[in-house]
Order: structure tokens, then C-alpha cells, then sequence
């Protein structure tokens, strides 16, 4: 059977392909486990229980939510973990992801105002209330500096996402909303589900491995900081080598953890069932979450 437990779509977040077209594929490639973990948004779980019924496809709830995170040596990074197995209908889940959502709004603008004032440094056209209008009717899921980016692009200011990001993006950057790790665990356990780490040894992604690529290390940091607020780590993701797997696998069966693994596929390309996850996952997650 194929498991792919972190997947995103435009309906929710910034993946390339609406729920349904994600579904449809999902079906195509013979996934027979699955989660929809978009960024801070529930707008994709509905649609995705309804047609994971219809497709033979065991569905879990998914949702991955960024955290700001402090280390003991006082450095402040960003996590990503993932909530899976909650009831969609929790009304307190909802209402912060509202507060995130509405965050997320302000945050853009205000990386707007910081650009146009890079842009007037350089003689170019400020970007104006039309700009953002138009910015905002690209976006079906979260709205996130990816879409500021594509814009960029499109009006011809830069030649690339990577350099609207190198450019502009990384220096005009305003933090996200400061969700700090127990109250993502409160979240998500109040509303049934259990926490998992992220990916945390992604070279690309928000990971342990901003504060260092020691797998040694990077578990220490998780013994003491995160064990009484989640429940398990993501070992096997499109950005982990086997030897990093293996470790986190290790790792989590040592501390009585819940694995899991998924592609974070955002259809850029499609990459759903492409990771090679045990088939033991699906039977550890029963343990866990009550259908």
C-alpha cells in the first residue's frame, strides 16, 4: 500500500492543484493512505473526506502549522509540525487559524509597503492597490510571499521566483504569526489529533537543520524541548536521505514516538506516493488515532 501523509493543495495552501484534481490523482497513483496538511488551513479537509470515500482511499485529517521556536542558546527559529486525526469541526482550531489567516493578510501588506520602498529606491513603480487585489485573486489557499514572489515575476521587476526571493523577499521579510509549540499541541490534542515534528532534517525546508546538521544533536534539542508537547516525527520525507530516515526512525522507536512519512508534495512537481513509507506507518497510526 502507499502512504503519502503530507500532501498540499491550492484549495488550502500553496500547492500547484485544487483538492479535487489532488484526489484524482491520488486515486491514479494507487495511494491507499493519505493526508491533505495544508498550511494553517482547513478549507481542503471536507472535500477530501467526501472524495477519499468515493475512491477507496483511507484519508486522516491533516494541517501543518508553523511554529516560532526558541532554542536553549536564545536563538529563535521556525518549525513546521503536523497535526493529523483532529475533528474538523473544532470550533477553537478554527477560530485561531482565522486569527493566523487574518495575520497572514496584515503580514502581506506590510511586505508589500517594505518592497515599495526598495522599489522607489530603484526609480521602479510602486506596487498599488490593484497589485494586491490582483495578487489576491491568484490565491485559492494561503496567502504567503510564494504568490508575492509569482507576482513579481509576472510584472517583470525580477526573472524568477528564487530572485524576487534573493532580491527583495528575504530582506523585506515580516515575521509570522507567533505560534509557539504548546499552544499548537493544545490545539491540536483539544481537537483529537496528535503533533508531529516535520521533516526535521530538510536541507530546503524550515527544519532543525538551521540550527545544525548533526542528527545527534538535533534529537537532543527534541528530547529536551519538544517530548511533552508531541507525539512523533515525519522520518521519511522527499528531502531525507536514508541515513537521516533511519536515524529518526530509530530514534522514535527508542522514545515510544509515532512515525510517519509523506512526499510534502505541492504538485511542483507531483510527487505524491514517490517516498518509500513503511507500510508499518499505517499500522502505528492506528494505535494513535480513533476513526
Amino acid at each position: 500500500m502507499k502512504i503519502d501523509l503530507h500532501i498540499h493543495t491550492r484549495t488550502g495552501s500553496d500547492g500547484a492543484l485544487p483538492v479535487e484534481e489532488v484526489m484524482r490523482e491520488a486515486q491514479k497513483r494507487g495511494l491507499g493512505l493519505m493526508s491533505i496538511t495544508d498550511h494553517d488551513s482547513l478549507a481542503a479537509q471536507a472535500p477530501a473526506i467526501k472524495l477519499a470515500k468515493e475512491y477507496g482511499i483511507k484519508y486522516i485529517t491533516g494541517i501543518e502549522l508553523n511554529v516560532t521556536f526558541s532554542i536553549p542558546q536564545g536563538k529563535t527559529i521556525s518549525l513546521d509540525f503536523l497535526g493529523y486525526g483532529y475533528d474538523v469541526k473544532n470550533q477553537p482550531l478554527a477560530d485561531k487559524l482565522e486569527q493566523m489567516r487574518a495575520h497572514r493578510e496584515w503580514r502581506a501588506q506590510e511586505i508589500l509597503r517594505k518592497i515599495n520602498l526598495e522599489l522607489d529606491a530603484e526609480k521602479i513603480p510602486a506596487l498599488t492597490a490593484t497589485d494586491m487585489t490582483n495578487i489576491r485573486e491568484s490565491v485559492d489557499g494561503a496567502f504567503g510571499r510564494p504568490h508575492l514572489a509569482a507576482y513579481l515575476v509576472k510584472k517583470g521587476i525580477v526573472g524568477s521566483t528564487q530572485q524576487a526571493f534573493d532580491k527583495y523577499l528575504v530582506k523585506c521579510d515580516v515575521p509570522k504569526y507567533p505560534l509557539s509549540l504548546p499552544e499548537a499541541s493544545q490545539l491540536i490534542r483539544s481537537a483529537g489529533g496528535i503533533l508531529i515534528l516535520a521533516h526535521p532534517n530538510d536541507v530546503h525546508g524550515t527544519s532543525l537543520r538551521s540550527v545544525t546538521d548533526d542528527l545527534e544533536k538535533q534529537t537532543q534539542i527534541i528530547q529536551v524541548n519538544m517530548l511533552e508537547y508531541i507525539q512523533g516525527v515525519e522520518c521519511w520525507h522527499s528531502r531525507h536521505d536514508a541515513v537521516t530516515s533511519a536515524f529518526y526512525f530509530e530514534f522514535t522507536r527508542k522514545h515510544n514516538l509515532i512515525f510517519t512519512g509523506g512526499s510534502d508534495c505541492h504538485q511542483k512537481p507531483v510527487l505524491m506516493g514517490t517516498v518509500n513509507v513503511p507500510i508499518s506507518v499505517a499500522k502505528n497510526l492506528e494505535t494513535w488515532i480513533k476513526e
